[in-house]
């Protein structure tokens, strides 16, 4: 049986679901019997590859990069998964949305700022979004495991269910929140 090519990826969330990835402990070795980590925070990958078969996404959109990197993924990826709440409704990513762009920067780049102080660095930072978004909603998404962080368990039944070729519902290992 061969593997199946397994992507990772975080955009704008805290890494949670990832330390949660590395939380299924020596589970991560069974399951590395039937797949292949190809990009991720955990490996050297430069660029995202193609024909990736399953791409796990934390995080919500809130720039031009993210927009642009989540395009790219679907792109090359054949199912694509919502890790966590930031993926799937924004979470605290969105909290942006209740102020504004124009006040996020003014704070994180004005008034807070030592370098660079009145002037937004747009060589190094992306192009915020007017409003940060979950992914369903740049991309079609298929599969959506909630949780904040999302817990252990769940993340290995559902990579264990996309081994098997077999629907896991996720509802008794986590829920929205906390």
């Amino acid at each position: 049986m061969s593997k199946i090519k397994v992507a990772t990826i975080w955009l704008d969330g805290c890494s949670g679901c990832h330390m949660s990835f590395l939380d299924m402990d020596e589970r991560i070795i069974e399951l590395a019997q039937h797949m292949d980590i190809v990009y991720s925070p955990y490996v050297d990958a430069k660029d995202f590859p193609e024909n990736v078969d399953l791409t796990i996404v934390e995080g919500a959109l809130s720039t031009d990069h993210d927009l642009k990197i989540i395009k790219t993924i679907r792109q090359n990826s054949k199912k694509i998964l919502a890790l966590g709440d930031c993926a799937i409704t924004g979470n605290i990513s969105a909290m942006k949305n209740l102020v504004g762009t124009d006040a996020v920067l003014e704070k994180g780049y004005f008034d807070l700022a030592d370098f660079n102080k009145g002037k937004y660095p747009s060589k190094i930072v992306p192009k915020l979004l007017d409003k940060v978004i979950p992914l369903n909603e740049a991309v079609d998404i298929d599969f959506f495991v909630p949780g904040c962080p999302t817990p252990a368990d769940a993340i290995y039944e559902v990579l264990k269910g996309v081994i098997e070729g077999v629907e896991v519902d996720v509802s008794k290992y986590t829920r929205f929140g906390l």
